[in-house]
């Protein structure tokens, strides 16, 4: 009888979210501080390298069953959240190259799934 991988999948979708999440609390704790030491003390910085652990903890528990060959291109997943919720929260570029590049990587995520 063969595990349900569904347990793994979420792990890695949760593994991307978390991933994106921290990097919008790094980015916001960035914005925030004005010095190196004011950002690193920021507790935006602490909660984002806080959630990058738990998505590590999540990837670990994918990568159990998942082939590495499938779960490390789908991170890049999190690339594409990333460039537009920096967007939406900082007005961040988003053009046709950025939409491109993001076509891409949804392909590329998906293409690899099949």
């Amino acid at each position: 009888m063969h595990e349900p991988m569904a347990p793994y999948y979420l792990s890695l979708i949760a593994a991307v979210l978390l991933g994106s999440a921290g990097q919008i609390a790094l980015k916001s704790a960035a914005n925030a501080s004005t010095s190196v030491t004011a950002q690193f003390l920021n507790p935006l910085t602490i909660l984002g390298l806080a959630v990058y652990l738990l998505a590590a903890l999540c990837y670990i528990l994918a990568i159990k069953k998942i082939p590495l060959s499938l779960a490390f291109p789908s991170v890049a997943a999190s690339y594409a959240a990333v460039a537009v919720l920096a967007h939406l929260l900082w007005n961040e570029p988003l053009g046709w190259p950025q939409m491109a590049g993001i076509a891409l990587i949804g392909g590329g995520v998906l293409l690899i799934h099949q």
